[in-house]
């Protein structure tokens, strides 16, 4: 399974503007150099059974076409906050996964299921909608640079 990453998005602390970005440094158990959960210190991370599941946000191109196709709303990829927007590839599939980005290695700890702190940020209602389809959090399990461009490959 391949697929493309479409956009990439950083906010350089909690509750700032997403900025987007060209390319990106990752850290293995770090996160994404600037980004609001970058951490060399521990702080802001979180785990789902046993697993760090905050170093890294990914959610479909697809995903965000058609909540707006479906509700008549017109949002930037940008404004489901998530880190990394991918195209051709179903990021449910990768929960339990390894798979690599520019050969950088992440693996795939759980859904990203949308929260009220989105459905506060977009103004809309954003349930049933999205349950299922809010993303996915990853480990990044290697250091390297992910641009926008570059494959997303399962499996490695």
């Amino acid at each position: 399974m391949t697929g493309k990453i479409a956009g990439i998005y950083l906010a350089p602390s909690k509750g700032a503007a997403v900025m987007g970005h060209q390319k990106v440094s990752l850290r293995a158990g770090q996160g994404i150099e600037g980004d609001r959960y970058f951490s060399r210190t521990g702080k802001n991370r979180s785990s789902y059974k046993g697993q760090p599941d905050w170093e890294i946000t990914l959610i479909e191109s697809e995903v965000v076409e058609a909540f707006n196709r479906n509700n008549g709303y017109s949002f930037h990829e940008s404004d489901f906050r998530r880190n990394l927007v991918t195209s051709g590839v179903r990021l449910n599939d990768l929960v339990g996964q390894h798979f690599s980005i520019n050969g950088v290695s992440f693996y795939g700890v759980q859904l990203c299921e949308p929260c009220a702190s989105l459905q506060r940020r977009l103004g809309v209602r954003v349930l049933p909608d999205l349950v299922g389809q809010g993303g996915l959090r990853a480990q990044i399990r290697s250091n390297g640079l992910v641009a926008v461009g570059d494959n997303l490959q399962a499996g490695d």
